[in-house]
């Protein structure tokens, strides 16, 4: 059975060159662009791009929605139909460009690999995500155990992404000098960070409660002192695992190693939610609730533009749209709360008002 096609495999490595280097895609995101061309590649047994014809994108599509997800057994949804097939149309566009490929790709035939309207507003529509409460992660903490350095570490990783609303694959790559505790401050350089989009920026601690701070500081000292960390060894070090004596691997101590990837971090979270009898919540929901709290918190635009700059986003609105979901009984009493006469004078509604005005005219100038 054929498996791959030489020029097919040329072509696609020169486009993955160029969504790295013309682009900035980063890993992740190529390897998305890689799989959705190898799924297309197998449905035409590998045969030459050159030969790319629009009923194949027809075909394909059809193909593709009688797929199902491998893990849970369900068709594949929407939202994968459509970026696997939003992919698809970028590699041939792209491919409708280049040398050899010019006169044999129709440019108009990647418009076929589009979803149908209806199709395409489903796969965008967004949709409500678990977000915990900030009583229900103190209460996890709480609960942890801290009898072991895994144990320790477990417990601040989580007291620490409550701090700071860091993403998980940064965590991962923190190193303990990224953490001021004296400022109460996480420094995310991008140079040792894998942050988003490789931004360099500040967070300083969110006002969670004495209970995060009180975990993270003794976290970092037993580092330093206990296990003798420098500055440049990782905040959250790798588990240590070795063979025990039913021959199975089991976890030991800690290593002086950053974790590959994020998945060790949210097996630790699935845990701990699990243990004390609550949903799963992920790490990134965490910023979900750090939103939240800050629309309770802030009394000024400036104060929640800090509290969205405290999230590593460079404006407000990507803060509101992303993460600033108004909660169903929040959403009633707002309504409910049309219905009485309004207070003139509001200093919230004033302040945003003037804001306003003055961001129109310095825009006018």
């Amino acid at each position: 059975m054929k498996t791959h096609n030489p020029n097919n495999v040329r072509i696609i490595h020169k486009y993955c060159m160029f969504l790295k280097e013309a682009k900035r895609q980063n890993e992740a995101s190529i390897d998305g662009f890689a799989k959705a061309i190898n799924r297309f590649e197998q449905y035409t047994k590998y045969k030459d791009f050159k030969k790319f014809h629009y009923q194949q994108a027809v075909g394909f599509k059809k193909h593709l929605a009688n797929q199902k997800n491998a893990t849970t057994k369900q068709p594949l949804s929407k939202a994968t139909l459509h970026t696997t097939l939003r992919h698809l149309k970028s590699f041939f566009q792209w491919l409708a460009m280049q040398t050899g490929y010019k006169s044999r790709i129709n440019y108009c035939d990647t418009e076929y690999f589009n979803l149908s309207e209806k199709e395409t507003r489903i796969a965008n529509a967004k949709r409500k995500k678990p977000v915990p409460s900030l009583e229900q992660i103190l209460h996890v903490l709480e609960y942890m155990p801290e009898r072991t350095d895994i144990e320790k570490r477990n417990k601040a990783l989580i007291a620490f992404t409550l701090l700071t609303g860091a993403r998980d694959s940064a965590i991962a790559s923190l190193k303990i000098k990224h953490v001021n505790l004296l400022d109460n401050s996480l420094f995310q350089d991008a140079r040792d960070v894998n942050t988003k989009f490789s931004k360099t920026f500040t967070t300083y601690f969110f006002p969670v409660g004495n209970l995060p701070k009180a975990i993270v500081s003794a976290w970092i000292e037993h580092l330093t002192k206990e296990l003798l960390f420098s500055p440049d060894d990782p905040l959250f070090p790798k588990t240590k695992m070795v063979v025990g004596s039913n021959r199975k691997f089991q976890a030991r101590s800690l290593l002086r190693e950053h974790w590959l990837t994020a998945d060790p971090i949210r097996k630790v979270f699935k845990q701990a939610f699990q243990s004390v009898e609550l949903p799963y919540f992920n790490p990134h929901s965490f910023r979900n609730t750090l939103v939240r709290l800050g629309e309770k918190l802030c009394q000024t635009p400036e104060a929640f533009k800090a509290w969205s700059q405290n999230l590593g986003h460079e404006g407000v609105l990507t803060t509101l749209y992303s993460y600033g979901e108004v909660a169903d009984y929040r959403q009633a009493e707002l309504i409910k709360k049309l219905n009485e006469p309004r207070v003139e004078g509001s200093p919230d509604i004033d302040i945003i008002v003037a804001a306003t005005i003055k961001q129109m005219k310095s825009n006018k100038q």
